[in-house]
């Protein structure tokens, strides 16, 4: 397995790497300043997103996205795959995807995006790492619903990695400047069909693959899928976890050889009053591979109210080396505008940590 992430600068940062959402450029509550602070070095935006709200001219007269972001961390472009599932499907029904592309149709105006979109539009950002746009597979798919998906990523992952190539060849990229290429492995809870999906796309050729499709079952991550894919995959490929967010579920991954993770879990648990905090009384007894190495804090409950002490003991987060409990809890009954902020920050202080810790397992 590969063990640092290269950035096109030429600068590398040593895996398990965890990028944050920032769909539309930005991590929902944060400055990029704050992300930065906490420990993580990379974000993730959205190629279908951006491509809508920015477009290529913009992107391109800003030299990337970066500079347009005034973001100078790694970063990674989604494909816009998980929106053929969440926005094309869920509002159009299956004819919205076809093998040409996919059609969206927001707020009454309709977007086609097809697979060399996706690509020529990641390229003009200029990000680290780009992902080929996949026919995201419903977690209730059926078998014969599961191969159409399979056959279709493959498709569009050909003609992903045909544009790629083209576009490096046109801008002069080579080995050590060009972004990584990520393919992804579709198939839902089909062992059959994570086979084929894993030898069509080996044969195509990628920089690493992704977990694709929905990664739990029954209420529980798919633990078995995730190390199936790990064990027929190439050894010298990168392991992404595309969506993967719990941190036990993340744990497992990384264990098992995957590298990088992405998930809106917990900006998103932020926002909701789902606070991660380690069972641990100090940042260096911190030990991730514990039975039950975090709890969570959730200051709607009126026990916090007469807690003074920190959030977390084993954090140093701006929440927890300024803010008690109680002071907290407080804050978020009178809905002080500070505290999403906080929270948000807190939870992702608690991703890089994590990280920090996942590097120095033996």
């Amino acid at each position: 397995m590969q063990d640092k992430f290269r950035k096109l600068d030429g600068m590398t940062l040593p895996y398990p790497l965890f990028f944050p959402d920032a769909t539309r450029g930005e991590v929902r509550q944060l400055s990029l300043e704050d992300v930065k602070k906490v420990g993580l070095p990379g974000i993730l935006v959205n190629t279908f997103h951006l491509l809508r709200l920015i477009g290529t001219e913009k992107t391109e007269t800003a030299d990337g996205i970066h500079k347009y972001l005034g973001w100078d961390g790694a970063m990674i472009s989604d494909s816009g795959g998980f929106q053929v599932m969440s926005i094309a499907k869920k509002g159009g029904g299956n004819s919205t995807v076809t093998d040409e592309g996919v059609t969206f149709t927001i707020d009454g105006v309709k977007h086609h995006f097809s697979p060399e979109d996706s690509i020529r539009y990641q390229m003009a950002m200029q990000t680290d790492l780009m992902v080929v746009l996949d026919d995201f597979t419903p977690p209730d798919a059926t078998h014969e619903e599961a191969v159409v998906s399979v056959e279709r990523t493959t498709l569009w992952a050909k003609r992903c990695k045909t544009t790629y190539l083209a576009e490096c060849e046109r801008l002069g990229l080579t080995e050590n400047n060009r972004p990584y290429l990520i393919g992804v492995v579709q198939g839902a809870y089909f062992d059959d069909l994570r086979m084929r999906s894993i030898k069509e796309l080996v044969e195509i050729g990628f920089d690493g693959y992704g977990y694709g499709g929905w990664p739990m079952k029954d209420g529980k991550f798919d633990t078995a899928t995730a190390k199936l894919m790990a064990d027929n995959l190439p050894k010298d490929s990168v392991l992404y976890g595309l969506g993967i967010g719990k941190p036990d579920d993340i744990v497992q991954c990384v264990k098992l050889g995957y590298q990088i993770f992405d998930c809106v879990l917990p900006t998103r648990d932020a926002r909701h009053g789902r606070l991660y905090v380690y069972t641990a009384e100090s940042m260096d007894k911190i030990n991730v591979q514990k039975d039950g190495f975090y709890e969570f804090y959730n200051p709607r409950q009126a026990k916090h109210l007469e807690e003074n002490i920190p959030v977390s003991s084993a954090c140093d987060c701006e929440l927890c080396t300024t803010i008690t409990r109680a002071e907290f809890a407080t804050m978020w009954r009178s809905r002080d505008e500070r505290v999403l902020r906080l929270a948000t920050i807190h939870n992702l202080r608690f991703y890089a940590l994590l990280m920090e810790k996942l590097r120095n397992i033996e």
